[in-house]
């Protein structure tokens, strides 16, 4: 009777870790939105206060950090040797365990706001993919957890004014890459087990962008949708085959995409050189330009930080640093707020949206009707890079560190991310996340 009972409350363990606890496995998270299902995220910080560790990273970069159980992984350029590197911390205690040379090449030619290892990893797992910029080549290799590379390929050309930022995205056996560039552009599909291409489709205006895509399952069928190329556009992810199309609405885009469930709508902001807020129903076909745009504004439009939706509630900042909050089904708007210049993409988790601006003030934000400031954190340093949620934890990446946040007990880690990795252990780690990791989102 006594064994039944651990066993039940184990399987309640469990079930509640699974619940609010999960891996940030690439780009924006397990749903490629910003979005966090996770409990505990701390509210309040300082360079002294909640921070369970910092670590120096090497070199410079503005790829977001990943974590997957007891690991962070991120990637970092070393100018003087022109090499770039993959980087594996222990994530309770921050210990670098490994870095790892990827490429050695000439520094590319980049805007002064990129960086030369812009690209976020991902992973599934157990390999973690890697993408950077190799002269005119876009490069892409996949290494192990022990830091082993188990492939390495060159997809296609690429060329840009502005420099390299494509962060692979996972979805089923594939690896998915944009290669939208000054030439001929693509998108693209690797083998997650070797690299060799599994389908290649050609953009029709051969122009730079960097959206990284967003999955779902739309109108009764899977979508990838992205901006850019002078165009809005919905792609079949298994095949690479196209859906639908919308013109413009201007040139160059950086912002992902994020999809509202109760409005029913995707909204895409951007860009260059016009700035636009579009809400699209996703059930067309071929060119639905004069037909699928529910609402538009050009007010609080953002060229380089990816929006986020909250319940209701449409949240997006310029670059300039004015946010800005919309009602997701109709685009009027609720508030707007000046937080700070801002290139890092939001974030969220229980009820709070999190706006990290370029001096490493983190503005607490409670969606709704009106403008609610739940907190104002400093860490210390300048920050590009995007958060990444995971375990109770927030990773944020500055100038010069990674920093841990969270509250911690006497050995140094946030008690819930403790437990939830004693629960993904006993578990198996591959089996407790195999629903996001085989779709490459969690609907």
């Amino acid at each position: 009777m006594k064994l039944k009972v651990r066993f039940a409350l184990l399987v309640i363990l469990l079930a509640a870790t699974r619940g609010t606890a999960e891996n940030w496995p690439c780009w924006r998270g397990p749903r490629l939105d910003g979005t966090s299902r996770e409990a505990g995220v701390p509210l309040h910080w300082s360079a002294a206060s909640n921070v369970v560790w910092q670590t120096e990273l090497p070199g410079a970069g503005h790829a977001s950090p990943i974590v997957w159980d007891d690991r962070v992984f991120t990637v970092a350029a070393l100018p003087e040797q022109q090499e770039r590197v993959l980087l594996c911390l222990d994530r309770p205690t921050g210990a670098m365990l490994w870095r790892q040379p990827v490429l050695t090449a000439p520094l590319e030619r980049k805007h002064p706001l990129n960086s030369f290892a812009s690209s976020t990893p991902a992973t599934d797992g157990e390999l973690v993919y890697v993408a950077f910029l190799d002269r005119d080549q876009m490069f892409v290799a996949a290494y192990d957890f022990a830091g082993r590379r188990r492939w390495a390929v060159r997809p296609g050309p690429f060329a840009s004014m502005h420099g390299f930022c494509s962060s692979p995205l996972l979805y089923r056996d594939k690896v998915i890459l944009n290669g939208d560039h000054d030439g001929d552009s693509y998108l693209v599909a690797l083998s997650r087990a070797d690299g060799h291409t599994l389908w290649k489709t050609p953009r029709d205006h051969h122009t730079r962008s960097y959206c990284t895509p967003l999955i779902r399952d739309l109108a009764g069928r899977p979508q990838m949708v992205l901006s850019g190329d002078k165009c809005v556009a919905s792609y079949d992810p298994n095949t690479g085959r196209r859906h639908w199309i919308i013109d413009g609405p201007t040139e160059q885009f950086v912002a992902s995409p994020v999809w509202s469930e109760q409005a029913g709508l995707l909204l895409i902001t951007a860009g260059f050189p016009d700035h636009h807020i579009l809400a699209i129903r996703p059930d067309g076909t071929g060119d639905v330009t004069q037909t699928h745009i529910v609402w538009r504004t050009i007010k609080g439009a953002a060229y380089v930080p990816s929006p986020l939706v909250a319940g209701d509630y449409f949240l997006v900042v310029s670059d300039s640093g004015v946010a800005h909050c919309f009602a997701a089904a109709t685009g009027k708007l609720a508030w707007a707020e000046r937080l700070g210049e801002q290139h890092a993409s939001l974030v969220s988790a229980g009820g709070r949206v999190y706006f990290l601006n370029d001096e490493g003030v983190m503005n607490v934000v409670k969606p709704g009707p009106e403008f609610v400031r739940l907190a104002r954190n400093e860490i210390g340093e300048k920050t590009f890079a995007s958060p990444a949620l995971s375990h109770g934890q927030i990773f944020l990446r500055g100038a010069k560190h990674l920093f841990c946040l969270g509250e911690k007990d006497q050995t140094g880690q946030r008690p819930a991310a403790r437990s939830a990795r004693r629960s993904s252990q006993r578990a198996g780690s591959a089996t407790a996340f195999s629903t996001e990791v085989n779709s490459g989102v969690s609907e």
